[in-house]
């Protein structure tokens, strides 16, 4: 059982993108094109492979932002993305009703590094999951089926057997291709409750009969 964090186990930071592109009277979904449109080498997927922190990421997103067309204040974006991302306490539920059952329950994130070289925007969750996957760690990012794959050899499981919660289509798409059960997470109550239909118990605490 494999959970992304941001927009899953705690609040979407796509949220918070499209507030900022609102604020900003930016195109909406501006910010995830450029994201997706740079690629690899682009600034944000440098961050989240931990080649570059935060105070050096700044810079290069907003240069690839202007190479597209819009100016953007990076500083304020990530920082509405972090003001954003509580944990949702539903979510923190049901992992430990997975975990009782002796499910083994890993994390598998996009992340990046604060200027101390900490990871940013794990929450202190690292304990209340049996495996802790940071793409700023392990070099790797989504949607690299590298990822997945050591994710699955970390918690000891192969993808046929493994399900798995993110908020992006095409992260999830090369999880479902390695053979993962996968869904998508739009509202965190209907995700839950098709995770129920998977495992077969009751995640979901005014649901509960176990």
């Amino acid at each position: 059982m494999l959970f992304d964090l941001g927009g899953v186990v705690l609040g979407s930071p796509l949220h918070a993108i499209a507030g900022y592109e609102r604020s900003r009277s930016l195109p909406l979904g501006f910010i995830n094109r450029v994201v997706v449109d740079c690629g690899p080498a682009g600034a944000w997927a440098r961050l989240e492979r931990g080649e570059l922190d935060v105070q050096s990421f700044l810079e290069p997103f907003e240069r690839d932002c202007a190479a597209a067309g819009q100016s953007i204040s990076a500083r304020e974006l990530m920082a509405a993305i972090g003001e954003s991302s509580g944990p949702r306490a539903e979510m923190l539920e049901a992992i430990r009703r997975i975990r009782s059952r002796d499910l083994r329950v890993g994390a598998l994130t996009n992340n990046w590094v604060s200027g101390d070289r900490e990871s940013a925007g794990s929450h202190g969750l690292a304990p209340l999951f049996d495996v802790f996957v940071e793409s700023s760690v392990v070099g790797l990012r989504k949607p690299d089926p590298r990822i997945y794959r050591h994710a699955c050899d970390e918690i000891g499981t192969v993808p046929e057997e493994t399900v798995f919660l993110d908020d992006i289509g095409r992260n999830l798409k090369p999880a479902r291709q390695l053979g993962m059960t996968t869904i998508k997470v739009d509202d965190p109550i209907e995700a839950l409750e098709q995770l129920e239909d998977v495992l077969g118990f009751a995640l979901l605490a005014d649901r509960s009969s176990s």
